[in-house]
């Protein structure tokens, strides 16, 4: 039997479903049936034989399959008997359009990656262009690897917009903001101009939010990071920067301003519930009473942290704070992947070895870090993050045909510890069906990864000059 993976021809699958005659049920667009349906909701149900109904963008009910089979009658159904069907994986901080900059270089501290390295190879390589193809590269890989929603910050954000609704994702998009010239803004003013129109015309997106991206405390200015805010408030979209992610970072602020970075972002008045922090791996006691009380949202990405030699977020107490904290993987550049079955492995080990105590962060917290926690940090718990009548449809389907699946105690063990991004095999993302028995439907896979290819030979001659 092929599991979770094969879209019969639906008035098939729907006679084969138990319950009323067809006539008397209600209609509705898509049916997810069978296989273990992990729900997340406020009662974190895992239904053995469940089921989800689609209308539009929506859900409409989550229940056992002989339940919903008796209730509606589907223009379309998944069968996925034999896979586990769960909230799609939401990252909370990436750079999508880096994965072209992946391998470029490794094993160097922070500082030095990105000012001998990144900033140089930005600088000669990245157009709207290369954005285009590395966005849809980016894409790819995350709707193959689980992720229907993602964070983004990096320049030509309004072709990173086009692209990720193109591929049908879901995305918080932000155009990054730096105090000095960029690929495209010679100032961050220039920058700000940019971000402007492009939240006007993303602003009525059903999949794109948004959003004002300065870089870091240390990258901008209290003039450009107050005119950000401000831009930000007026239109009411999120506010996405990097904080603490590097003792050099901590360092630099204190001897310009003596305070930490969070210290120095509140004195602004930056801080407030629109705010994703990413990394926040040198927080004080202080520094994170400070991101409690203002709702900020924390993105942790592990394995570009361990990678990078950056630190350990203190993720633990952050959430004994009631900091809303989420997964992310950061740019390929710096990971090297996207792959979030992997940040969740990784966050789950590395927390209980530097805590010496093995109940850190357990699977079925980490799950939720990577679903309705990242949905929480980015401002959308209300429209995704679980699988609940009226929230948006974004699910996937993973595959428990491999070995390394079997048998199965815990879904939420196998989750985090055994199954991998390669096990996913459908996504519905807005109601829509990205991709079906592994194939993505959405983008021409053959031809991005020739255009990726094209683009990785100029990069390579870029940095031989």
């Amino acid at each position: 039997m092929i599991r979770g993976r094969v879209l019969l021809p639906a008035i098939l699958l729907a006679a084969s479903l138990p319950g009323a005659p067809r006539q008397n049920r209600e209609r509705v667009d898509l049916l997810v049936s069978g296989g273990t349906v992990v729900t997340l909701d406020p009662a974190r149900r895992v239904l053995e034989g469940g089921a989800v109904a689609i209308r539009g963008e929506r859900i409409v009910a989550v229940g056992p399959v002989a339940e919903l089979g008796s209730r509606y009658q589907a223009a379309r159904v998944v069968s996925a008997p034999g896979a586990v069907v769960l909230p799609g994986l939401v990252n909370a901080h990436t750079h999508a359009p880096m994965v072209l900059f992946r391998g470029i270089a490794d094993d160097l501290a922070l500082m030095e990656w990105l000012q001998k390295f990144i900033f140089p190879a930005e600088a000669r390589n990245v157009t709207a262009e290369f954005v285009r193809w590395g966005t849809a590269l980016a894409c790819l890989e995350m709707i193959r690897g689980g992720t229907t929603t993602y964070c983004d910050m990096y320049y030509f954000e309004d072709v990173v917009a086009e692209v990720t609704a193109q591929a049908g994702m879901r995305g918080v998009l932000g155009e990054t903001l730096l105090d000095f010239p960029t690929p495209d803004s010679k100032t961050w003013r220039e920058a700000l101009a940019y971000t402007d129109k492009f939240i006007a015309r993303w602003k009525a997106s059903p999949l794109v939010i948004p959003a004002v991206a300065p870089h870091a405390p240390f990258t901008n200015s209290a003039e450009s990071l107050g005119a950000a805010r401000a831009l930000a408030d007026r239109h009411g979209v999120p506010f996405v920067i990097h904080v603490s992610e590097t003792r050099d970072e901590e360092r630099q602020i204190r001897e310009k301003h003596g305070m930490s970075s969070t210290a120095w972002l509140e004195k602004l008045g930056v801080l407030g519930p629109r705010v994703v922090a990413n990394h926040g791996v040198h927080l004080s006691e202080e520094d994170m009473a400070i991101l409690a009380r203002r709702g900020v949202g924390v993105s942790h990405n592990p394995e570009s942290n361990m990678k990078l030699a950056s630190g350990v977020a203190p993720v633990a107490r952050l959430l004994e704070l009631g900091v809303a904290v989420g997964l992310g993987t950061d740019g390929a550049a710096s990971n090297n992947d996207l792959d979030m079955f992997e940040a969740m492995d990784f966050a789950a080990k590395l927390h209980k070895h530097t805590s010496g105590n093995p109940t850190t962060l357990p699977a079925e917290k980490v799950v939720e870090l990577a679903t309705l926690g990242g949905a929480r940090v980015l401002g959308l718990a209300k429209e995704i993050g679980s699988l609940e009548p009226g929230k948006r449809a974004d699910l996937i389907v993973v595959d428990l045909g491999q070995t390394r699946a079997v048998p199965l105690y815990n879904v939420y063990s196998h989750l985090v510890y055994a199954l991998k991004a390669s096990d996913v095999r459908t996504s519905v993302i807005n109601g829509k069906v990205v991709m079906l028995d592994g194939k993505v439907l959405t983008l021409r896979e053959s031809e991005v990864i020739a255009k990726a290819r094209e683009l990785a030979a100029r990069v390579r001659a870029s940095l031989a000059k």
